[in-house]
């Protein structure tokens, strides 16, 4: 066999064919790189304005006004990816592509619906016990009473007025009762002028208006330096006092029940002042223990005294220590308004000696009683209290583990024990920080470790996480930072970090914490100065239909996705969106694929975006817009 030599030429074919092998290969490697870097980049960048796109402007069925805003944008901004473009201005839509598969149509809901809510549903109440008022608390639909069809707003429906013009207006086709305006007319609640409604700041313990009610009210309890940040207003009509409270950093969930006075709740909401449907009754308060800086009663007509005080023991569950409780309207002043009142002094008396008496009894410590006003203190802890139930033994220290319990949690006529300190001077679950300094540092729940998973360092780490995704939110919903929302929930909180994030923009977060979470964080969240409350979206929220801007959903469908049906808690997002409000979904792609196709079904354009992080992150967003639409005046039935 012939040999070769490493000059012969058969030698340099060999080489040079192994050369443009090699070469090629290589060229061949350099190409996919780039096309793969060159597709990475295209497909993470920020869905942001284009402002060389021509706005293709779809006008509103032409009615007479019920389609038309209240004022026109002449410039819609356009929200622009790869997948279409979504308009978060009101009264316009803009084209889009939709990529979801066909699902259910659902149909709209008669007319008589456009204020359902389904919890609190007046027809299904009067089946409940009316001793202590239980038929007026949550009783939700069973399966066989579920509706699926979507919540109508009345014809001529406005977008609401923005904050802070909306605190003093709100159109009269959107809440259509004038029945408060009638029967408030003296103390100045609301007043019908033409088309819309205005709110006066008055209030049934305060005919001079809130403001000059607050004033009095700082005389007494330090309102002004920040280390009163949480309130809670039982009884609030339509929420004046938290809407004047909210310019002094005070921020104050309201509740009242659906009842006679018909939609106080939701002139609230449409005012852009935080409240919630709720009553005083049977079951705890929806909120964690140690929840609140001041609690405040202004005639609100809950019967303190009764039932072993077990409404005042609430109060104190959920106040901080060192708390404060602020009373007006009847008893207090007795002496004075007995006859307005047309009640006898005898009486009026024997109410207040009761209520004096059951607050000596929580170890509550009168501050002052000053014409109108009372106001009394929870301890900063319980030393003395303790040692005071061997001469006092009703009411007797709660037993329970859980004082933060409160979903469908019966009241308890016992005191909830405060953490255990070491001397007389220590408060009770530890100091916290001043408003704002507040909103971002560590709360004492996390620092002394009574949240399980979670310590300082992830508190932080999630604070950033948040502060990231906040500005990725701004770029892909340019109106975020610009007044165009008022109302937001988060619908599954976690610690409150998107809330912080948010506060910097003119609006106010919902925080809901999924009663059947792993970690119950809802006290964190108050710690850090913000609102909100328990939930199991298997279930209708306690609001009006048509009350929140924008919807905040973290991963709130892998959680429920086995527990109900998911379509129910898009019909229900739809039910308390505004028309042309706004969706933010994070999930899982084969998650949000599921939600898209169902809410193709409810009149949303939506569409999936990339995760903050880019492409190659499993988790996406989903961005909706809910159409604007009426029902006729014809189809009420």
């Amino acid at each position: 066999m012939p040999k070769d030599y490493p000059n012969s030429p058969k030698t340099h074919q060999i080489l040079e064919s192994k050369k443009h092998r090699i070469t090629y290969i290589l060229a061949v490697s350099g190409l996919c790189l780039i096309f793969y870097i060159l597709g990475a980049w295209q497909n993470s960048t920020v869905p942001k304005l284009d402002p060389t796109q021509a706005i293709s402007k779809v006008e509103c069925e032409s009615k007479p006004d019920n389609s038309k805003s209240a004022t026109t944008n002449p410039a819609v901004p356009s929200f622009s990816s790869s997948g279409g473009s979504l308009d978060f201005e009101a009264h316009h839509q803009l084209s889009i592509n939709e990529t979801a598969a066909t699902f259910e149509k659902f149909p709209a809901c008669a007319l008589n619906f456009s204020e359902y809510t389904p919890c609190q549903d007046r027809t299904r109440g009067r089946r409940f016990e009316r001793a202590m008022l239980a038929y007026r608390e949550r009783h939700c639909p069973g399966k066989d009473e579920q509706i699926k069809c979507l919540i109508p707003a009345p014809p001529n429906y406005k977008t609401p007025f923005k904050w802070p013009q909306s605190r003093d207006y709100a159109w009269y086709d959107n809440i259509p009762h004038k029945d408060l305006s009638i029967e408030k007319a003296v103390q100045n609640w609301i007043q019908v002028e033409g088309d819309r409604f205005r709110f006066p700041g008055g209030g049934t313990g305060f005919p001079r208006g809130a403001d000059a009610y607050i004033n009095e009210m700082r005389e007494l309890i330090p309102l002004a330096d920040g280390s009163i940040r949480t309130a809670i207003d039982t009884g609030c009509g339509v929420a004046s006092w938290g809407a004047y409270l909210l310019k002094r950093n005070v921020l104050t969930m309201s509740f009242a029940p659906r009842d006679t006075h018909e939609a106080q709740v939701q002139f609230a909401l449409e005012r852009g002042v935080p409240a919630i449907i709720g009553i005083m009754a049977t079951q705890r308060l929806p909120y964690p223990a140690r929840a609140f800086d001041v609690a405040h009663c202004s005639r609100c007509l809950i019967p303190w005294f009764k039932y072993d005080g077990l409404y005042l023991i609430e109060v104190d569950r959920i106040l901080r220590p060192g708390g404060y409780w602020v009373l007006s309207g009847p008893p207090i002043h007795w002496k004075k308004y007995y006859q307005g009142w047309e009640r006898t002094k005898e009486d009026l008396k024997e109410e207040q000696d009761n209520i004096e008496q059951m607050a000596k009894r929580l170890c509550w410590k009168k501050v002052v009683e000053k014409e109108d006003l009372a106001v009394w203190q929870k301890p900063i802890n319980h030393i003395e209290c303790i040692n005071s139930r061997k001469t006092i033994k009703i009411p007797h220290i709660c037993k329970s583990e859980n004082a933060d319990a409160a979903w469908y949690t019966k009241m308890e006529a016992c005191i909830t024990p405060l953490p255990e300190v070491n001397d007389e001077e220590e408060v009770a679950g530890g100091n916290i920080a001043k408003w704002p300094e507040r909103a971002f540092a560590v709360p004492p729940r996390i620092s002394r470790g009574t949240v399980p998973g979670i310590n300082s360092k992830k508190f932080e780490e999630d604070n950033k996480m948040w502060i990231e995704r906040i500005s990725h939110y701004k770029r892909m919903i340019p109106p975020l930072p610009q007044g165009r929302y008022r109302n937001i929930m988060d619908m599954n909180a976690n610690l409150g970090g998107f809330a912080a994030a948010m506060d910097k923009f003119n609006v106010w977060v919902m925080n809901v914490v999924p009663a059947h979470s792993d970690k119950n964080t809802l006290g964190v969240i108050y710690e850090r100065g913000f609102i909100g409350t328990y939930q199991d979206w298997c279930e209708a929220f306690s609001t009006y239909p048509r009350t929140y801007d924008l919807l905040h959903a973290d991963n709130v469908f892998s959680i429920y996705q086995d527990r109900c049906d998911i379509s129910y808690i898009l019909l229900e997002m739809d039910r308390i969106l505004r028309p042309e409000g706004t969706v933010v979904i994070r999930d899982t792609v084969d998650v949000l694929t599921k939600v898209q196709a169902i809410a193709s079904g409810m009149r949303w354009k939506s569409q999936i975006v990339d995760h903050e992080s880019g492409p190659f992150n499993p988790e996406k967003i989903l961005v909706a817009v809910k159409s604007y639409w009426t029902a006729e005046a014809s189809t009420e039935h």
